[in-house]
């Protein structure tokens, strides 16, 4: 924990900082863009929880979700996301950029 963090808790109090805590948790289409921008070139099942940071039981959840929407495939130990995936990312940054500026 930084200082300033230590420092939020102090003025905030704890529920107040377990508050904004979990108001910055991913949903699950954050993750799900996660997972595709990590395999967009091909990345194995360890990397992808490592650079998506998920947990393997989260990894057994989402990687048979997004093959079987047509988002990613594997061949082996190597997943990669599809072009309909990569269409997905592109339609997801230009929804996020819309929506923010």
């Amino acid at each position: 924990m930084s200082a300033t963090q230590i420092e939020e808790v102090l003025k905030d109090g704890i529920k107040g900082s377990l508050k904004a805590g979990f108001k910055e948790r991913r949903g699950k289409l954050e993750i799900m863009v996660d997972v595709l921008s990590t395999a967009r070139e091909g990345a194995r099942k360890t990397e992808i929880v490592y650079k998506a940071n998920l947990n393997f039981n989260r990894a057994e959840k989402y990687l048979p979700f997004l093959k079987e929407k047509g988002l990613m495939e594997n061949s082996g130990p190597v997943y990669k996301t599809t072009e309909k995936g990569k269409e997905f990312l592109r339609g997801y940054q230009k929804m996020t950029e819309f929506l923010l500026t």
